[in-house]
């Protein structure tokens, strides 16, 4: 990944709707995306019938509904996954989704996926994890709830099962909904690469796109990040997802800084090189100096334009002589 790889997370936030996932395909290949993500499950394989919903899906659905019941509706079935699929294609950009079951794994294998997404609650999987690993595709890994050892468990399990540890890409992630700022803790993400050698990124779950700037300019190679076609639509996360004019602004703004961070190698940059004769001085004559005479601290300065002699070179033109006449301000030549 030679940029920044930007996954635009539609998630659920399609409603169960087909339409409604292709319109997000469309706004995130308006916003510059490199790929966007949805989920593929079977509720029944995924959870328990009397399963309890978290606290922030409570808060954004109807309370009375379990878990299993509020995802039951969120299902894409394999002819969805097909269209979708489709239509990524015709618009140029990747479809990413992430299984919640060994089926869906199977499934998405089958459609020809190449990037694998694991998610946060999936990390302690060891069936899942072996099953992603024997496939020897590009992994990215959400690490949300997870402390070192268990980041380092699910690499053991992928990289023992086949997956190559460069083809991994390990995302540092809170799973609040929203984080709070206090909670995001984005250091850890340099101690993830620190520890396994691995290529990071940010999974960002808080309000607003600071956040994940941040995290490209510490050095993230991807950032997923949640976004809907309206907050106020029905549904567990759309509250907390970016909207499409924000999307727009996270993209560009990565883009932005990613231009920013440069190659690291300190040298004067082609647009400012025209800069080093104006900003910079030169060995001027305070006051007129005869031909001859001894070039002193009480007869040369250092002033604008840097076009002449450098002040590195003060040390050897002090106590030289003129070789002319100059006049006051003049640039001194010796």
């Amino acid at each position: 990944m030679s940029k920044v790889f930007i996954i635009a997370e539609a998630g659920v936030n399609h409603n169960g709707s087909l339409e409604i996932a292709k319109k997000m395909i469309d706004v995130a290949v308006d916003a510059g995306a490199d790929a966007v993500k949805f989920q593929t499950f079977k509720a029944e394989k995924l959870v328990c019938r009397n399963a309890q919903k978290a606290e922030y899906q409570k808060k954004t659905t109807d309370k009375n509904e379990s878990q299993f019941e509020m995802i039951k509706k969120l299902e894409l079935d394999l002819n969805a996954h097909r269209e979708l699929i489709m239509h990524c294609t015709e618009r140029g950009i990747v479809f990413l989704s992430t299984p919640f079951d060994l089926d869906s794994i199977h499934l998405l294998h089958e459609l020809g996926l190449e990037i694998f997404k694991i998610p946060s609650g999936e990390i302690t999987n060891l069936p899942y994890l072996k099953e992603i690993g024997t496939l020897k595709k590009k992994v990215i890994m959400s690490t949300g709830m997870a402390n070192l050892k268990e980041v380092e468990g699910a690499l053991d399990v992928l990289t023992q099962a086949g997956t190559a540890l460069e083809d991994i890409t390990v995302l540092h992630c809170n799973t609040e909904y929203p984080t709070p700022f206090k909670d995001v803790n984005l250091l850890a993400m340099l101690t993830i690469q620190e520890a396994f050698k691995v290529k990071v990124g940010y999974s960002d779950h808080t309000l607003g796109i600071e956040v994940p700037i941040a995290a490209v300019a510490l050095g993230a190679k991807v950032i997923e990040k949640h976004f809907t076609l309206g907050k106020n639509m029905q549904g567990p996360d759309h509250k907390t997802s970016l909207v499409p004019e924000e999307l727009n602004g996270m993209v560009k703004a990565i883009r932005n800084i990613e231009k920013a961070l440069g190659s690291g190698i300190k040298q004067p940059s082609h647009s400012e090189l025209k800069n080093k004769s104006v900003a910079r001085k030169s060995i001027i004559a305070v006051k007129s100096i005869k031909k001859g005479e001894v070039f002193t601290s009480e007869n040369i300065t250092a002033k604008r334009p840097g076009i002449g002699i450098s002040p590195l070179e003060w040390d050897r033109v002090i106590g030289s002589k003129a070789l002319r006449n100059f006049d006051e301000d003049e640039i001194i030549e010796i």
